[in-house]
């Protein structure tokens, strides 16, 4: 075990009395390097030697005075000698090390003065003898006692999980694989991470594989073998005759070790990756980030993207800040200056209980714990900060034990579980730094409680009852409806029950019913990372009808869509929402709002937030037959069921006019929302309105109708073969017979506006367009206004991260201004002309073109502002300064427009009740 810092500080006095003064280099140099590694309680022997010969860079014969293979290398001079020649020199020497041995520090001294180099972060210290003490801490990486800045990019994260990748495909190469194999690695994990952190005297286990095993590899598992079941076993209970070397390593126990594992074969190059993992500083692991690169090794697809699937930091916080922290943050603060409400304060700390219903690699469960023992020693620090402090154990509350998971593989499940651990052991390092008396928690009797199942399928309260949780939180699997397998369909479904439209949900809805259902008349609170989906589109009735009617439940936080991704390079994020809820109701609510997606958030207290994340009442958006306003009917374009045969394109279409161009006749322009964006040109034949006289001779058109009469005939579908009896028609036919507003079904996320075109009745719609007819410049200005694109993208659902434009859903249930003044309509309809004006001035340019965020034109912009301040104007005087402002207003209006509906409705299912009972 490591000594205390106190210890440690008081070793180094004793040490400067001895030393100071001296002045011989050779004579006394070796006995000064063995007093020094001692004030840290550590034999000199175990971890470096003296005079290691080498090969310098002009290939001559060196050698160090002291190397510490992998960690440190010292060059020792002669009082008043250069301390600059002597750092040169030991560089020198770089050239003969193997990769995994060089340094990380590079320590020159004269018995005077010593100078340290951090090679990682490329500082330098330099003191006195004298002075030593006051510096010791410089050297904390002696015991394993260094302080640690964590980063999720951090290279040695990636380091480690490319070299253990290696390590698993070697072992899996020789047949040891499966839950043996997940196993092993795990109990590697935790030991590289104990030899660098002080858990394990530093490097004995390194020492152990580097001087006791065979340098081919072949006894390495048998001595692995006996290591593990040494490390399962309390040291009065161990053989009497066990190696010594094996012996001196801690009982560890929390079943870690218990499991009896097939003997792992080794060759040398399994050996020398093992080593060169034990090179590496595994106390900058990250638990949280490295726990998921660790499970990607296993799966060659992601190593290939190594560092791309973890959950950074960040975005945890933005979770657990609003669900729990911040607010016990502020308790401590009110309670800090009173002791006996403080002690009641830390007694909570120690009973909060945390759940993650899908925890992976356990990085929410991990992020949690250590900001809570972070919390937990600030409050240590105020009850004991001037008081001695006999032992840490006997101060501290909050440990492993109140968290719990629940995970579908059982790889990530055992990573949870020892990541925790490793987080536990890290916090241990911090109290212990910040009281001066080292704890390392052995043997592990507590751990975290990670089941390994089905979290759609088992009971949480199996797992933690309700009485005893306070949060749930974590990111449930997204998985939308057309990427989910059977059996995720299946456990969907059973979670709805008879809850109608279920079948159009995402996966992670499934976790939100299981979670209300769970604190249904409980304090306990919850929070989840979900994709956007289930708050916009005709998800949002389905799920929080649901939840809010037969639960009761109320968000009290949300942060609005943002892009959920980490720091790595080649991440591409999805765009994700979280939502804290709980089946009460909360004065003090907070929205997150998002200007940019890739930024950061502003927050505004909310009266209450409706399941769009919008302040206002809560309400639903659901399908809708007709307007709601007295607006023209919008309607799909004409649907060929042709299988190809009547769509025709531009080479096509060139070809058959100039071997007959009569047929042209037949030909119509014919767009769907791609051609219609990029000005694409496609025909189709179309005979809604043409004599058989006249096509009855046509043979390319005639066979056309033969292919499509013989595809339709052979179909299995009841309805296409009866269409084989029409062949001429279009299956659905809705072409306008006017000039009409085209709507592509579909538009990239990007843009601002969905571009809207007027279309002569000659160009036919496919069914990737709405169709608009009978309407004004009115009606176009409102509808390529920010007023209605911003109604668009908080109803609209989602074709991948596009907007989904719908009839039923976003444009029947628009709420249109409410009586704007002739004066108001007129003005909308001369900057609407603006608009078409402008697009007019570039004939040459698509849509697409036109209104891509990079290109639009300047005057095109222009011409937007002004229409969007003449369409705020038709419904009220003053601006709206974002687009909250904005869909707030709209929700408003809508509740204003659906309320004597639902009212009409209520009445309908209550006469409908009587009628049936009666």
């Amino acid at each position: 075990m490591a000594l205390s810092w106190n210890e440690i500080k008081d070793r180094a006095h004793h040490f400067t009395k001895e030393w100071e003064g001296e002045t011989r280099e050779r004579a006394e140099k070796d006995t000064f390097w063995n007093d020094f590694f001692n004030i840290f309680g550590i034999t000199r022997r175990r971890l470096a030697t003296f005079e290691e010969p080498v090969k310098k860079l002009n290939n001559k014969q060196g050698f160090i005075d002291l190397f510490w293979k992998g960690t440190l290398l010292v060059e020792h001079k002669s009082k008043g000698k250069s301390l600059d020649a002597a750092f040169e020199q030991a560089t020198d020497y770089f050239h003969g090390i193997k990769e995994h041995e060089l340094p990380k520090y590079v320590l020159v001294s004269d018995f005077e003065s010593f100078r340290l180099y951090d090679l990682d972060d490329k500082t330098e210290h330099e003191f006195h003898i004298k002075d030593l003490h006051k510096n010791i801490k410089l050297f904390g990486f002696i015991a394993g006692y260094q302080k640690r800045s964590f980063k999720d990019e951090d290279p040695v994260n990636i380091q480690a999980a490319e070299l253990m990748g290696k390590l698993h495909d070697q072992l899996e190469d020789t047949g040891y694989e499966g839950h043996q194999l997940e196993v092993f690695l795990v109990r590697l994990l935790f030991c590289l991470f104990a030899d660098d952190t002080g858990i394990f005297e530093k490097d004995t286990f390194k020492e152990l594989i580097e001087v006791k095993t065979n340098e081919d590899g072949s006894d390495l598992g048998g001595w692995l073998a006996q290591f593990f079941q040494t490390l399962n076993t309390p040291e009065n209970k161990r053989l009497k005759n066990l190696d010594e070397h094996v012996a001196a390593f801690p009982y560890v126990n929390g079943k870690l070790f218990e499991e009896p594992l097939q003997l792992a074969s080794f060759s040398s190059r399994m050996r020398e990756i093992l080593l060169e993992c034990s090179a590496l500083d595994w106390g900058k692991i990250s638990p949280a980030i490295f726990g998921s690169m660790f499970q990607s090794v296993m799966n060659p697809e992601e190593r290939r993207n190594l560092g791309a699937h973890y959950t950074s930091e960040k975005n945890i916080l933005k979770l657990i800040k609003p669900l729990f922290l911040d607010e016990l943050h502020e308790e401590f603060k009110k309670v800090r200056s009173n002791k006996n409400k403080l002690r009641e304060f830390h007694q909570k700390l120690g009973s909060l209980k945390f759940l993650d219903p899908a925890c992976g690699c356990g990085n929410f469960l991990i992020i949690t714990y250590r900001e809570l023992r972070l919390l937990e020693l600030e409050v240590l620090k105020v009850l004991y900060g001037k008081q001695q402090v006999i032992g840490i154990d006997q101060i501290m509350l909050v440990d492993v034990d109140q968290f719990y998971g629940i995970e579908y593989d059982e790889f990530p499940a055992r990573i949870a579980e020892v990541a925790l651990w490793l987080m536990d052991h890290q916090m241990n390092q911090r109290i212990s730094e910040a009281f001066g008396l080292y704890y390392a928690r052995l043997p592990l009797r507590k751990s975290a409680t990670i089941v390994h199942g089905n979290a759609l399928r088992i009971q949480w309260e199996d797992v933690v009852t309700k009485k005893e949780l306070s949060y749930i939180l974590g990111n449930p699997p997204f998985v939308g409806k057309k990427e989910q397998s059977k059996e995720q369909k299946k456990e969907l479904l059973e979670v709805y029950g008879k809850v109608k439209g279920a079948g159009i949900m995402d996966y992670v809805s499934a976790w939100y019913i299981l979670a209300a259902k769970y604190i249904h008349a409980s304090s306990i609170k919850a929070a989840f990372v979900s994709t956007n989906s289930i708050t916009q589109g005709e998800q949002v009735a389905v799920l929080w009808n649901e939840l809010f009617t037969k639960y009761g439940l109320k968000i009290h936080f949300a942060h609005r869509t943002f892009n959920w991704k980490n720091e790595a390079r080649g991440n591409a994020g999805v765009h994700v929402v979280i939502i804290g809820f709980a089946c009460f109701d909360s004065k003090s609510k907070a929205i997150f709002e998002y200007e940019n997606i890739n930024g950061e958030p502003d927050h505004k207290r909310a009266s209450n937030i409706n399941p769009y994340l919008v302040e206002g009442q809560d309400m639903f958006v659901e399908n809708r037959k007709t307007p709601l306003c007295d607006v023209p009917c919008i309607a799909y374009g004409s649907f060929a069921l042709d299988d190809g045969h009547y769509t025709i394109s531009e080479a096509e279409y060139t070809q058959i006019i100039e071997k007959s161009p009569s047929t042209g006749t037949f030909l119509k322009p014919f767009i769907g929302g791609k051609e219609m964006l990029r000005s694409i040109n496609r025909y189709c034949v179309w005979l809604r309105d043409a004599s058989p006289t006249e096509f009855r001779h046509d043979k390319i058109v005639m066979d056309k109708i033969e292919k499509v009469r013989a595809w339709r005939s052979m179909s299995d579908r009841k309805n296409t073969k009866k269409l084989a009896d029409t062949p001429t028609l279009f299956a659905e036919i809705r072409q306008p017979r006017t000039d009409y507003l085209a709507f592509p079904t579909v538009s990239s996320v990007n843009r601002r506006f969905i571009p809207i075109k007027y279309l002569s009745p000659d160009i036919i719609a496919s069914n990737q367009l709405y169709t608009l007819p009978e309407t004004t410049l009115y009606h176009f200005g409102v509808l390529t206004s920010t007023m209605h694109m911003s109604w668009m993208r908080y109803v609209a659902g989602r074709l991948k991260s596009d907007y989904r434009y719908s009839s039923s859903l976003v444009y029947n249930n628009y709420p249109w201004p409410k009586n704007p003044s002739d004066k108001n309509k007129k003005s909308v309809e001369k900057k609407a002309q603006k608009v078409l004006d402008v697009r007019a001035e570039f004939p040459g340019s698509s849509l697409a073109d036109l209104y891509d965020p990079l290109t639009m034109p300047p005057a095109l912009v222009k011409a937007h502002q002004e229409l969007d301040k003449a369409v705020d104007l038709c419904y009220r005087p003053q601006a709206f300064t974002n687009e909250t402002a904005r869909i707030e207003y709209l929700f408003e209006l809508y509740a204003e427009y659906t309320a004597p509906l639902l009212k009409e409705d209520k009445k309908a299912k209550t006469k409908k009740t009587q009628k049936a009972k009666a």
